[in-house]
């Protein structure tokens, strides 16, 4: 089997509820989300995505994914893509960093060696573990009394994890991590994501202001640094997100104590393989991980499922269905909430069928 062509598609994903906010006034409202293809020489052909929280949560966006991926097509096209590892390795060797970039390629190679064994991506990426996986809801930044009552109606869908996007003015956010855990019930996760919002200072003083109460603190800060500081000086649970980009960051910070749990996505470390390394390095080092990704529409919600279902219950703090947030379906297959929890496909690959009168035309194509 052979590469001989990769299709590029671009996809708007309009939000349900018109705009998903975070700190420093941050908002997207439509994500712009990449599909490719890679075509076979026997006729197969297998699917990954690629969709960046806007230009400014992550250094990625939209157009970079395609321009990157007509850079590291004419390096892939004719090799194997089931030698996941020796795709990778020319990618790494074609372009320079840009993780984000190099995802759905690799997320489509994932696809394509599920289906030569027919046999789900989970099984490849180590087994099934239990029958479902648990879902948070993020709550966008809105007023302490809305997010609260965002909470509780997230919690009649079934969501028990709940992640409050903060990081705004100090005293806002201790209002709104208050009016939260008022409504929070016996047995339900609530984090405060900063999404790096905060100076160290103000992520001390709304630390130590909400210390009474069950809450994590993730990402107060942008530089590993600064959050370092912020864990030094505070008693509640902590979280790292954007400063774990790779397996150099998770192993310096392990070293340093500097965190109880990590959110591993899936484009930010580069896809599905390097993904697999984090995991199963935080599974041997006893950390768990929010396994997620920036965004998404269908695929990269079959892609998360798949590398949640694989990992160890006890590993998985929280997950996300990036395909209930937004109003468009790029595929069929993928994993539908239920009860707050989702499922990967028992079929072959990630077990979804794109919709093509969604993706349209490629734009872009790339052959042998």
């Amino acid at each position: 089997m052979k590469i001989t062509g990769i299709n590029v598609f671009q996809v708007d994903l309009p939000l349900k509820e018109g705009r998903y906010a975070w700190a420093d006034g941050k908002y997207v409202e439509v994500f712009d989300s990449t599909v490719v293809e890679i075509l076979t020489s026997d006729g197969m052909s297998g699917f990954g995505e690629v969709c960046p929280l806007g230009p400014f949560y992550l250094p990625a966006f939209g157009a970079g994914a395609r321009a990157g991926i007509g850079e590291l097509a004419p390096h892939i096209l004719g090799q194997d893509p089931t030698e996941v590892q020796k795709i990778y390795y020319l990618m790494d060797r074609a372009l320079l960093g840009h993780p984000y970039v190099k995802s759905a390629l690799d997320m489509a190679c994932w696809d394509l060696a599920g289906k030569v064994v027919k046999r789900p991506v989970c099984h490849l990426l180590g087994g099934r573990f239990g029958d479902s996986v648990a879902l948070y809801r993020a709550i966008s930044q809105r007023p302490a009394a809305e997010m609260a009552e965002n909470v509780a109606r997230y919690r009649a869908e079934g969501y028990r994890k709940f992640q409050l996007k903060v990081g705004g003015d100090a005293g806002d956010d201790i209002a709104r991590i208050r009016a939260a855990a008022e409504v929070l019930q016996h047995g339900e996760t609530l984090v405060a994501d900063a999404n790096t919002g905060w100076l160290a200072a103000d992520a001390i003083r709304v630390s130590n202001a909400v210390s009474d109460l069950d809450v994590y603190i993730e990402q107060p800060c942008r530089t590993y640094e600064k959050c370092l500081s912020v864990r030094e000086n505070i008693h509640l649970p902590f979280i790292l997100d954007e400063n774990i980009d790779g397996l150099d960051m998770l192993l310096r910070a392990h070293g340093d104590r500097a965190m109880d749990v990590i959110n591993l996505k899936i484009s930010k470390v580069g896809g599905i393989t390097r993904a697999r390394q984090i995991r199963d390095l935080c599974v041997s080092l006893g950390i768990p991980m929010t396994i997620e990704d920036s965004w998404g529409g269908d695929i990269i919600t079959a892609a998360i499922a798949h590398l949640a279902h694989s990992t160890p219950e006890a590993y998985r703090f929280s997950s996300t269905d990036f395909n209930s947030y937004v109003t468009v379906s790029n595929a069929g297959g993928a994993p539908q909430r239920v009860d707050g929890t989702m499922q990967a496909s028992e079929h072959p690959g990630l077990g979804i069928e794109p919709d093509r009168e969604v993706l349209g035309e490629p734009v872009a194509r790339y052959v042998s």
